[in-house]
């Protein structure tokens, strides 16, 4: 079995209003009970919007530095993340793009080393 983690950024979410996402609720759950059924699910969950509520921790200067917000400021940040625990290559795709369909955003998917 391998881990992988279905990520999308939150820029890639894309502009709609609030009815539209209510429409993404139910599609998105159902994929996560449907992991749940497989056996497959680790962790699914979005990630806080506010880049101010976020905070970082860096000891590479030998001293631990905990700051208020991201630690870079980017143009793209984390917005929800996935894990699945799956047999191979092709079942892992599967489910990244039954994550996507239920999401309506794209997602990304990479190998947990």
């Amino acid at each position: 079995m391998t881990q992988y983690a279905i990520y999308f950024n939150q820029q890639w979410v894309g502009d709609h209003p609030a009815e539209w996402f209510q429409t993404r609720v139910e599609p998105s759950t159902a994929v996560v009970r449907d992991m749940e059924a497989a056996g497959v699910l680790v962790f699914a969950g979005g990630l806080e919007e506010d880049l101010a509520d976020a905070f970082s921790a860096d000891a590479t200067s030998g001293t631990i530095s905990i700051t208020d917000g991201p630690y870079a400021e980017t143009a793209e940040y984390l917005g929800g993340i996935t894990i699945i625990d799956v047999p191979d290559l092709e079942t892992a795709r599967m489910w990244a793009g039954r994550v996507a369909e239920g999401c309506g955003w794209p997602q990304e998917v990479r190998v947990i080393r």
